[in-house]
């Protein structure tokens, strides 16, 4: 009951949290990669070199210094792993503005330390900025009819909930679905924030298709929290000894709390190893996807359940 009775207390939490989320949103602003604004993708395969005694992989750190003296702008390098059945030990895969023929020429050069490197270039792309807001609006777009599902999904499964509950305790299936969409809006709203500022200040991960997938599986692991919660409100609903609402919902709660961070702390293990020891182009994904954890976490024990009693209070 501790946190039903200390609500208010979480809720401005949650609101302060919020409302700096969308202040860094707004005056960092997104950094938005090629994937959304246009630009090109250079993939580069490097190949085994039975002549060679040298190393046949640069190292990314001294690729990044010499990209940044051709004055590219913002870009990203990720390194790829190798397909040794097809004598790749590995690769990069840079994304920049939109190259003229001479900066691409450069570029190779680079990438491949004047012929140093035994190196194919397995693919070159140039995405358009008409393209780009087009993946940026099916990307929204996609956010959006995932938010609506779920709001439709968790309606219909706890439709039956005032069936099983008191005349005193009933609350609207929808107000169930609220509830889980508020805390959504919590769990993403807070990493983008973080993500914003961290993107102005420390780090230069861009606003791309990695992020996306990253801001999806975040709704589809908060969700899944919450609803683990609320569906232990709907048993003890319907085997309720004249409890009152938000007794019930205190009691749901602390059956469920250690299931809910016991698996956040598993997820997060391994989120950590693949941030720490995975490649570069997994980091972005498992930093995105851990804060989303550790919002989502927060937000269905002590942000939805507790919007529950407000609700039921207001009905």
């Amino acid at each position: 009951m501790f946190i039903i009775k200390n609500k208010k207390f979480f809720f401005a939490l949650s609101a302060i949290l919020v409302a700096l989320s969308i202040f860094s949103i707004t005056y960092f602003g997104l950094n938005f990669g090629i994937d959304f604004k246009g630009g090109a993708i250079t993939e580069i395969a490097y190949l085994q070199n039975e002549n060679s005694s040298e190393p046949q992989v640069p190292v990314i750190s001294e690729l990044k210094i010499e990209l940044e003296k051709l004055e590219l702008g913002s870009f990203t390098i990720q390194e790829t792993s190798g397909d040794l059945s097809n004598e790749e030990l590995g690769g990069v895969i840079l994304r920049t503005r939109d190259l003229t023929e001479p900066e691409r020429q450069a570029v190779f050069s680079v990438l491949s330390q004047e012929g140093t490197f035994l190196t194919e270039q397995k693919r070159y792309n140039s995405i358009g900025p008409v393209i780009g807001e087009e993946l940026k609006s099916k990307a929204l777009w996609a956010i959006l009819v995932v938010v609506i599902a779920i709001i439709l999904f968790v309606a219909f499964a706890f439709r039956k909930v005032t069936e099983v509950a008191m005349e005193e305790n009933k609350v609207s299936s929808w107000k169930y679905g609220f509830a889980a969409i508020v805390a959504l809006i919590h769990d993403i709203l807070i990493p983008t924030g973080i993500y914003a500022f961290l993107g102005s200040m420390f780090i230069d991960y861009q606003i791309d298709t990695i992020f996306i997938m990253a801001i999806l599986a975040i709704l589809g692991f908060s969700v899944n929290d919450t609803i683990v919660v609320f569906d232990r409100v709907r048993e003890n609903l319907a085997h309720s000894n004249r409890e009152d609402f938000d007794e019930i919902v205190g009691k749901s709660l602390s059956q469920t709390i250690a299931r809910s961070i016991n698996t956040s702390l598993t997820t997060l293990v391994v989120l950590g190893a693949l941030y720490f020891f995975g490649g570069e182009a997994t980091k972005q994904f498992a930093l995105i996807l851990s804060m989303g954890v550790i919002f989502g976490t927060y937000s269905s024990i002590f942000l939805a359940s507790p919007l529950l009693t407000l609700f039921k209070k207001k009905a």
